[in-house]
């Protein structure tokens, strides 16, 4: 199998701040095609226009959604699609953290469903699955998921957790249905298109949500952006798919993302709530 020759035109999002931002600065930096999503114009005109200064490259397109709310998602794929023939890359990487800046109560998306739920999983599964044909016809090309060590099985009676209300629950779970997403999609999409891999990229980085809810950090930016970008570039995961990887080492995840009865659960459940027909 033949790897994408550079550069490659990958979509992060999330680019606005931290890990999505040093990623987007990296892989600019090397001559790809970097399409920064964000959900402030703001703070997306400024990283655009960093990353030009800094890298020496052109201006990078700039693409602005919420992805609380699905119709946004649903018009960012098509504004992707619009302004490239090709994807190489999609780097699911935008979340909600366990508590602050977006808060510790339970709160819900524009479409009702469990905040964090919603952005750390129905929003990527939902971009990914939008933007999957334009990803095939790029093959090989690659669907990155930054995800979490942070795992909970999902409660199928309980999916939006209505019930005894947790941060960190509410952030764990919705990471094991990103992964778990992550590998059924895998298993449906031949490795030679379209590989899928999930990654938890570091811990307790230096980002905005983890200052703020966490205080100090552990590891260091650079090795998030370092793990994340060996899914996104290196030669020798060519053809590799339906993996999970803490930092730059395979891993496993939970449980429960083994558990092809409940992935395919998940998976059913999750299209119903994005309201897409799946592949």
């Amino acid at each position: 199998m033949t790897p994408p020759t550079t550069p490659r035109t990958v979509l992060v999002t999330g680019a606005t701040d931290g890990l999505g931002r040093a990623l987007a600065h990296r892989l600019a930096g090397e001559g790809d095609t970097v399409l920064l999503h964000g959900r402030d114009q703001g703070r997306l005109d400024r990283t655009a226009q960093e990353i030009a200064e800094a890298q020496g490259t052109e201006r990078p397109v700039t693409l602005l959604a919420d992805l609380a709310d699905l119709a946004q998602v649903r018009a960012l794929a098509a504004e992707v699609r619009a302004t490239t023939d090709r994807l190489d890359v999609l780097v699911n990487n935008a979340g909600v953290g366990s508590g602050e800046p977006d808060g510790r109560t339970r709160r819900t998306s524009t479409d009702g469903h469990e905040l964090r739920f919603a952005v750390n999983h129905l929003a990527g599964f939902l971009l990914s699955l939008e933007l999957l044909p334009l990803l095939r016809a790029s093959a090989p090309a690659r669907i990155v998921n930054v995800a979490s060590a942070g795992q909970e099985a999902v409660d199928f009676d309980d999916l939006m957790l209505e019930h005894g209300y947790n941060g960190t629950s509410a952030y764990c779970r919705s990471k094991l249905a990103q992964i778990a997403c992550g590998f059924e999609l895998a298993a449906r999409v031949p490795a030679a298109e379209v590989t899928v891999n999930s990654l938890h990229p570091s811990t307790y980085m230096p980002t905005k949500m983890v200052l703020q809810e966490i205080g100090h950090s552990v590891d260091s930016l650079e090795d998030g952006v370092t793990a994340t970008h060996r899914l996104v570039t290196d030669p020798a995961l060519a053809g590799v798919t339906g993996r999970y990887y803490d930092r730059t080492r395979e891993a496993r995840a939970d449980r429960q993302a083994y558990d092809l009865r409940a992935r395919t659960e998940l998976w059913e459940r999750s299209l119903k709530l994005v309201g897409h027909a799946g592949i």
